[in-house]
């Protein structure tokens, strides 16, 4: 093992390099928190892949294929889609807006008071998915040195909240590059043929396993339904993912880099089946279904390739834990506690130094991401199942937050009012279903996006129409004019949330 454990040191050991590296250069709010909005297409798609590909699509995803075979790519597959229709259609006027967070989109478009639990809301879904990608390093790093979970979660965590809290969004983009080229050649280049090869080819695992094991649909129509709904509407919406659109440098690159990650999300999620079918051929009676990715690379990987494997497992769980980490945090300073003092600005839009008086908002921000890093540990340690946690994380989001996000998009009848009815009905509804069905069904996400989406409307239409004024100003943000252009103050006292 001296020959992996030497990948995976070198690996991490790089990967603090980068934070540090990181810190150099961030300097402003603006390039601490997306990347100073100058991404090109190359990096832009690594590292828009990198994000969205984490633990639950490399480990999770092999898990899916060992138990359904081929139609397991589905859940993975739903994430390219969205991925794909967020890039296609949205990503274009989101990058325009020149904000920070979902919840300024809001503020902007409604005019206010809907940033405040918005926000609270976008915070506990970063949170999640924050803690659910910490909990994966429990897995690789008990593969890797036999380590207590407790010991792996911290030793994991703490090495993503250092280098997030170090270089902010250009450390997670430098390592975010690095991780993607490890997980293309890890998963896709090695691990993918040589699974294959083990088991005996294409027709010998045709031979040894059920017909449904190689059915596109095996998994189930509603099974399918489910993760279309969940994760391909999560994906135009979450905090995590608009961060990472905030950095494209314009238009082209975010719709175009987007589709191309978007593309290679889906060749992913077809590997990630095949792996875990080939290792249903190799190992029929596992334990656990998840266990089929540790193990198939554990027993039947050479030294070294080994190692490089698991620092694609790695690498993927990383990438997920610094882009939630950094969106929570980010959600927690600028749409909650910022809020909460009153000293947000009109949209929060790149204001430049001056309009921050004497706060040190690279310091605030890196702060408030050490803080949130530590109880991001701190959940993980105490939590143990992850597909729930992960669960309430995407119907709290699409729950809550689908209908008036989409809405303040396409409809220019939706109002403030409508938008909050919708967060507090959606959430609301799928929160009291989950505590009646259980966390896993699907009846809490179907009936939460009923619920939202009739409240947005009917409170709509029985209210005011939104202020011309803020329509105005909206159209000329997505046109992709600066505050000032818009006829927009720069500092204004918007919120009254």
């Amino acid at each position: 093992m001296a020959v992996d454990y030497a990948v995976i040191v070198v690996y991490l050991a790089g990967m603090l390099a980068m934070g540090w590296w990181g810190m150099r250069r961030a300097k402003s709010k603006s390039e601490f928190l997306v990347a100073g909005r100058r991404l090109g297409p190359w990096m832009y798609s690594g590292t828009m892949a990198a994000i969205v590909l984490g633990g639950a699509s490399t480990i999770g995803g092999v898990g899916l294929g060992y138990r359904h075979g081929l139609s397991g790519a589905w859940m993975v597959f739903a994430i390219g889609l969205g991925l794909l229709a967020l890039s296609v259609f949205f990503s274009a006027r989101i990058a325009r807006l020149k904000v920070y967070t979902v919840s300024e989109m809001l503020d902007l478009r409604y005019g206010g008071r809907a940033g405040l639990i918005s926000g609270i809301v976008m915070w506990a879904y970063t949170l999640m998915l924050a803690v659910t990608s910490t909990i994966a390093y429990a897995t690789i790093f008990d593969v890797l040195f036999d380590l207590n979970r407790t010991v792996a979660i911290i030793l994991g965590g703490a090495i993503v909240v250092a280098y997030s809290t170090l270089g902010g969004m250009w450390s997670i983009t430098l390592t975010d590059m690095v991780q993607f080229v490890v997980k293309t050649i890890g998963v896709l280049l090695l691990l993918l043929p040589i699974a294959v090869v083990k088991a005996g080819g294409i027709g010998e695992m045709k031979a040894r396993l059920p017909a449904e094991y190689f059915s596109p649909f095996g998994i189930g129509g509603e099974t399918i339904f489910t993760y279309v709904l969940i994760y391909t509407f999560g994906m135009l919406i979450g905090q995590d993912i608009w961060q990472r659109v905030f950095t494209a440098r314009g238009d082209k690159v975010a719709r175009w880099g987007g589709t191309v990650a978007g593309t290679y999300c889906l060749v992913y999620a077809l590997a990630g089946a095949v792996i875990g079918t080939a290792a249903k051929v190799l190992y029929p009676n596992l334990g656990s279904a998840d266990d089929a990715f540790a193990t198939i690379v554990k027993d039947e990987l050479p030294l070294g390739v080994r190692g490089l494997v698991l620092a694609a497992a790695l690498a993927a769980v990383m990438s997920t834990s610094s882009g939630a980490l950094i969106a929570c945090a980010t959600v927690a300073n600028n749409d909650i506690w910022a809020r909460l003092r009153g000293a947000v600005g009109r949209g929060g839009a790149d204001q430049g130094e001056a309009g921050r008086g004497e706060v040190d908002e690279v310091r605030g921000n890196r702060l408030f991401i050490l803080v949130m890093g530590i109880g991001v540990i701190a959940v993980a340690v105490a939590l143990n199942n992850v597909v729930e946690a992960l669960t309430v994380a995407y119907n709290l989001l699409v729950g809550g937050l689908l209908v008036p996000i989409l809405g303040g998009l396409l409809w220019r009848r939706g109002t403030v009012y409508g938008a909050l009815a919708a967060v507090v009905v959606g959430g609301v509804t799928v929160v009291g279903l989950m505590a009646a069905y259980g966390i896993l069904a699907n009846q809490p996400i179907y009936y939460g996006l009923l619920a939202s989406l009739a409240a947005y409307v009917i409170v709509s239409l029985a209210t005011r129409p939104t202020d011309e004024a803020v329509l105005a100003a909206w159209r000329a943000r997505l046109a992709g004019e600066a505050p000032e252009e818009a006829g927009e103050p720069a500092v204004s006292g918007l919120v009254h949330s």
